[in-house]
């Protein structure tokens, strides 16, 4: 290689060494941009996690309304027929009384067995009252009874009978609470 060879390719690499030298020296203004699209890079990618994850619960509140739908899809029949066994059961007890009714009170009897029991399939079951304490989560006070018979604040009367479909309350039970009597 000639003096004038060697000078030209010296010149010719230098060159190209500057070249990358300024190429990989970022002005101020690349690294505002640069720090810009990351800024927003991060705040995008927040949203978007913060979107599925409402997406995701989204998801299993729909799921648990629809199961809720589904459970309780019978609820407004069940309450109306409620009424039918009210009656049924008011008949029952003034059959009660009355021997010559003793062949119609036991197909009444025999209708609402098997009234009860197509409902008990459904979900439908008789809220036992009498004796236990009071909650008023699960019964309707319609008044209190004083007594020394039974504790405080303990079901002593049933005026209405209640039901519940599944784990939920359809009818609250009309109940009597018992009272500690007052002595003067």
């Amino acid at each position: 290689m000639t003096d004038k060879e060697e000078k030209d390719f010296t010149r010719d690499t230098t060159e190209e060494n500057n070249d990358k030298d300024e190429s990989r020296v970022e002005s101020p203004e690349k690294k505002d941009i640069a720090a810009e699209l990351k800024s927003s890079l991060e705040e995008l990618n927040d949203k978007y996690i913060r979107l599925y994850a409402d997406f995701e619960n989204y998801k299993k509140i729909t799921a648990k309304n629809k199961e809720d739908l589904l459970k309780y899809a019978n609820e407004d029949l069940m309450t109306e027929i409620l009424t039918v066994i009210d009656h049924l059961e008011l008949a029952l007890q003034h059959s009660a009384d009355n021997k010559a009714s003793d062949p119609l009170a036991e197909g009444v009897k025999l209708t609402l067995k098997e009234l009860k029991s197509a409902l008990e399939k459904y979900g439908l079951t008789t809220i036992e009252a009498l004796g236990k304490p009071f909650d008023p989560s699960m019964h309707h006070a319609m008044s209190q009874i004083e007594t020394d018979e039974a504790d405080e604040n303990t079901v002593v009367k049933e005026f209405r009978k209640g039901y519940m479909l599944r784990e939920r309350v359809i009818r609250a039970p009309l109940v009597g609470v018992a009272k500690k009597t007052v002595t003067t």
